[in-house]
């Protein structure tokens, strides 16, 4: 079953102290949930550890973008934008088309600009767009990139200032409805071939076959064991494998809403004076907001739960976009922001202060002896072939030999886009839950309370916090604010839901109680909510 909640985790918990599991995977950000899929769907026996909750660290605070790896081909870093254009293929073709869709970017040919550097921004994309083709995705996923009149860029952007452009360059790539949802799904469909995902269980040592844990719901220590160990906590790797040295990158965002900048149809790149290829990106989400980013700075001393935003990079960011606005935006227009931290790998050379933008995004396996196998660097799009690369590790240390499946594995939700237009469910739901947005949907109509927006405006009903905590592993109101919805991105909306979302928590635990924890198929749905009392 998909399902993980306290009562999914009482019983793996039990299970992986009485019982050696073929694997230990600690970090329940992208990489850690891969890993565990990986390796589950290969039929290990897998446990997956998380400290907090499910892409409380780096992966729940991304761009949320799928990309083909466009900037790495202007770094001439051809062997990681190749690697990422072939996930991007899985993922939007098998993995998870019901969370990945297609987001058209405007790069304008500015008239201040020399005429070179768009046209050489040009042969990247047509570059970009040939290894789409060569990577086997079809146009009808991402279209061919096509040149515009400033003023059809600027009916896709509104804001974006025709009076600065001669023309502009529109391509495709992919994003993501919500990063933590899929590292959600991810884990869950681990959890669907036998995984236990456990949150809450902090890893304070490991060897090569076992873990020291903390279990922060009691206080309690657990030492556990298993055939290998894969350490894919980002940028807390260290930590755990002393040898790797994690420059932590600072990617800050901000929240806009779209209808301040015009309800754009498209995102633009404002490009970042004096770094050729370096951009900061103003993307439209399905919300009703706009995230302006991302910053590129080293970052040592942040902490990866809550990174903070600081001063300097709102100004970055707002400057940096206000060159491409007829209007420029102002702090008062910032609704909220945000910030991850990227686990970049250092090299020799590598790492200089503030210049964390020029270290590489290739992910480093580390496989020695009487050590956790670590896996580290990457990025989001990757994380596939990151966790491909460990479970290969893993079998090689077990002595045993089993296929990878997960390319064209798809996640709980995923199914075909006629299949997901036929559900008859809000679109909302649809992108954000696929093939299960009718039975979420069902919830609203049992109570009044799950019926009703959390926070007036936000669109998140209480149905959609009370699956998170009876299906998808949330167990606190920061949780459901933070990453089963996004509430927390705006503070202003965090707080008008904070107490509603309390008590959806307190009514799904209530449930579980009584219920147990039964999967949609043993007659979840609006009777057995009604007849839990």
């Amino acid at each position: 079953m998909s399902w993980i909640n306290e009562r999914s985790r009482a019983v793996s918990l039990a299970s992986i102290q009485e019982q050696e599991v073929d694997l230990l995977v600690i970090g329940g950000g992208i990489t850690g949930a891969g890993v565990a899929l990986d390796a589950a769907s290969r039929g290990l026996s897998v446990a997956l550890l998380e400290s907090q909750d499910l892409a409380s660290g780096t992966s729940g605070f991304s761009s949320k973008l799928i990309h083909g790896g466009l900037r790495y081909l202007a770094k001439a870093d051809v062997g990681v934008a190749w690697e990422s254009a072939l996930e991007r293929r899985w993922l939007m073709e098998f993995i998870a088309p019901h969370l990945v869709r297609p987001l058209g970017y405007l790069v304008a040919e500015a008239k201040a600009s020399p005429r070179w550097e768009f046209w050489a921004a040009g042969f990247g994309v047509l570059l970009a767009d040939g290894m789409r083709r060569l990577s086997g995705l079809s146009g009808q996923y991402l279209p061919p990139p096509q040149r515009l009149t400033a003023a059809a860029a600027h009916r896709l952007a509104p804001e974006a200032d025709p009076d600065r452009m001669r023309s502009a360059l529109l391509y495709w790539d992919g994003q993501l409805e919500d990063d933590a949802r899929l590292v959600i799904a991810v884990a869950r469909t681990a959890a669907k071939h036998g995984a236990h995902v456990l949150t809450g269980l902090k890893a304070i040592a490991a060897t090569d076959r076992t873990v020291t844990a903390l279990d922060e719901r009691t206080g309690g220590l657990l030492n556990l064991r298993a055939g290998a160990v894969v350490n894919a906590t980002g940028v807390w790797a260290g930590q755990l494998e002393g040898s790797l040295d994690v420059l932590p990158s600072r990617g800050s965002h901000l929240v806009v809403a779209a209808e301040r900048l015009g309800n754009p149809r498209a995102a633009w790149t404002a490009p970042v004076p004096g770094h050729f290829g370096r951009y900061v990106f103003a993307l439209p989400q399905s919300n009703g907001q706009v995230y302006l980013g991302l910053t590129d700075e080293l970052d040592r001393g942040a902490d990866g739960h809550a990174t903070a935003v600081p001063e300097s990079d709102v100004e970055f960011l707002l400057e940096t976009v206000n060159r491409t606005l007829a209007e420029p935006l102002l702090p008062t227009d910032v609704l909220g922001r945000f910030a991850g931290l990227r686990p970049l790998i250092s090299k020799s050379g590598d790492g200089a202060p503030g210049q964390s933008a020029d270290v590489s995004r290739r992910h480093v396996l580390l496989d020695l002896p009487g050590r956790p196998i670590t896996i580290a660097g990457g990025k989001l799009t990757t994380y596939r072939k990151m966790a491909e690369d460990a479970v290969d590790s893993v079998l090689r240390r077990l002595g045993r030999e089993a296929s990878c499946v997960t390319r064209k594995l798809a996640l709980v939700g995923a199914a075909p886009t006629a299949e997901l237009a036929a559900l008859g469910a809000p679109l909302r739901l649809v992108h954000r839950y696929g093939s299960e947005a009718r039975l979420v949907e069902s919830l609203s109509r049992v109570e009044p309370m799950l019926a009703e927006e959390v926070a007036t405006g936000s669109g998140v009903t209480g149905a959609e916090l009370f699956f998170g905590v009876v299906a998808e592993g949330a167990s606190s109101v920061p949780d459901l604010l933070a990453r089963r919805s996004r509430l927390a991105f705006v503070p202003e909306l965090a707080a008008a839901g904070t107490e509603r979302a309390g008590e959806v928590l307190d009514a799904a635990n209530q449930w579980l109680a009584q219920r147990g924890s039964p999967g949609p198929d043993e007659g979840f749905g609006p009777e057995a909510l009604a007849g839990s009392g």
